[in-house]
């Protein structure tokens, strides 16, 4: 995998001509709207790096947005890579490794997900504390550091200081945000009304499809990571509606300006 990293960085910083980004920026689905607020952008599709994956879920565009965004240097990769698709777990985190070759070593993750608290509306945003993942894999799985298992702490999977300042910039804008914790499962079904009962006894505050995996091996490459869900409904059981993905992203588009503000008054006071 080093090789194919270090042939898929050259490419870009080739493409990118000096330009070095402060920041990487995952979005969920729906949510590829808030890379409009990016000056002077520079546009590379999927399709065109080397060794990267190509995204086939709706509300996922496939392409990197390099620009200014506050007065930083922002990587924005609008659109992720799910376990649901069928794809290995080095294909869902190999962006990552891509943003350590880059030398980032802040990572936003944003993503669209059910509210399993009952106090959460469709529309929310809920900065993420911690995870619990059920995804019933790990992408550090056979990865090993200078030829040893490498025992990850994961204590600030989310970094304070990170949520901290997320939640400073609600604060100046008045903007009234969740704190919460994600639980991570496979999809692509929804949670039954069950799941949703158990996740909730497990300390869980919303359920998606994402993240978890990115968010591992950003901490493994010491990347500092601030999580941002959109409750886009209300998982399985909260309410007597069926769920839909076209629902999640109506939502998320609705959402997006909100989200935007947040992003850009956080981004200012890193």
């Amino acid at each position: 995998m080093m090789a194919t990293v270090k042939e898929t960085k050259d490419f870009l910083e080739a493409k990118l001509a000096g330009f070095k980004p402060d920041v990487a920026l995952i979005v969920g689905s729906g949510l590829g709207g808030i890379a409009s607020g990016i000056a002077k952008p520079t546009v590379i599709s999927y399709t065109d790096v080397p060794h990267f994956p190509k995204p086939t879920v709706a509300g996922h565009a496939g392409q990197m947005i390099f620009g200014e965004m506050a007065g930083k240097k922002l990587m924005v990769l609008s659109g992720r890579f799910h376990y649901y698709e069928g794809r290995t777990l080095a294909e869902i985190v190999y962006p990552v490794h891509v943003i350590d070759a880059l030398n980032v070593k802040v990572l936003i993750v944003t993503n669209a997900a059910g509210g399993v608290n009952p106090q959460y509306n469709p529309g929310d945003l809920m900065i993420i504390e911690d995870h619990i993942n059920l995804m019933g894999t790990n992408p550090l799985l056979g990865m090993a550091d200078n030829g040893a298992v490498k025992f990850l702490d994961m204590s600030q999977a989310y970094s304070a200081r990170l949520r901290e300042k997320l939640d400073n910039a609600a604060e100046k804008l008045q903007l009234m945000v969740r704190r919460g914790v994600y639980v991570a499962t496979t999809g692509p079904n929804y949670e039954t009304p069950a799941e949703v009962k158990a996740f909730a006894w497990l300390g869980a505050d919303a359920v998606g499809m994402s993240t978890v995996p990115e968010v591992i091996i950003a901490r493994y490459h010491n990347i500092e990571v601030a999580g941002i869900s959109c409750i886009a409904n209300l998982a399985a059981g909260i309410t007597n509606k069926k769920l839909s993905h076209d629902e999640v992203l109506a939502i998320s588009s609705a959402t997006q300006d909100k989200l935007g503000k947040l992003l850009t008054e956080f981004i200012n006071m890193l």
